[in-house]
């Protein structure tokens, strides 16, 4: 059993958990894969490698040579191109997968949740539905900031652990580069100073970045929320206690 090799697809702070969980075991050799998105991610314990695999070829050929004898999947919940070739990959060679899917947040009394599939639909809600010169809160990532440069009229407020380039930004935009976990009564504020009109957010679930919900919930201003990629057939635990618990499993 000692010396067994586990990956772990991480990025976010279940992968991270996992592996400071497993630091201390004698029968797991962890590497963590970080997608290199961050300039100065958290340390973690054992190995850590940075950037893509090339694709379910790449990935595949990783797997066996490095000899990983199982795959976790904990990036994060739109993270749909590394988990479908994660999936794909492991199922070619047989490798036993799991996923950790964190619960999605759900609508509380009070919330004004605008439900919608990507950043392209969440810009045109704003663009057909805020006063010009409203400010919005975006809390999506550098990624899928474009989509909002069609709203000149507005004014952007862009929390980001990472700044994207600046021909991707919409004309009237301020970068907050901030990582969580977030407070309410930092949220409270961040909406108050800035005058925010409308949040739009990922469904990521967790705790980390939650407080901006009840934070808009507050001040009675609407989440523009862009739901879930449909989930893959993969199995899947909640959390790291599950997570535990599948590798203490035999093969």
């Amino acid at each position: 059993m000692a010396g067994r090799r586990l990956l772990i697809l991480g990025g976010t702070g279940e992968a991270a958990a996992l592996a400071r969980a497993l630091a201390e075991a004698e029968d797991w050799e962890v590497t963590t894969s970080l997608a290199g998105r961050t300039r100065a991610p958290a340390a973690l314990p054992g190995a850590v490698r940075t950037g893509g695999f090339g694709g379910i070829d790449g990935l595949a050929a990783y797997l066996r040579a490095e000899r990983i004898d199982r795959v976790i999947d904990a990036t994060h919940p739109f993270a749909e191109t590394m988990s479908a070739n994660a999936a794909a990959a492991c199922d070619r060679l047989g490798v036993p997968l799991l996923r950790i899917e964190r619960p999605a947040w759900t609508p509380a009394p009070g919330d004004r949740w605008i439900d919608v599939a990507d950043a392209n639909e969440a810009a045109d809600w704003l663009a057909g539905n805020l006063p010009a010169g409203s400010a919005v809160l975006l809390t999506l990532g550098r990624q899928d900031v474009a989509p909002f440069k069609r709203c000149p009229e507005l004014r952007f407020v862009l929390r980001s652990i990472e700044p994207p380039a600046s021909e991707g930004l919409p004309p009237d935009c301020l970068l907050l580069s901030e990582r969580g976990p977030f407070t309410l009564d930092g949220e409270r504020a961040l909406i108050a100073r800035h005058g925010i009109r409308a949040v739009v957010a990922k469904n990521a679930g967790g705790d980390a970045t939650a407080a901006k919900l009840a934070a808009a919930r507050e001040a009675a201003i609407p989440v523009v929320m862009i739901r879930r990629p449909t989930p893959l057939a993969t199995p899947a635990v909640a959390d790291i206690a599950g997570a535990l618990d599948w590798l203490s499993r035999p093969r």
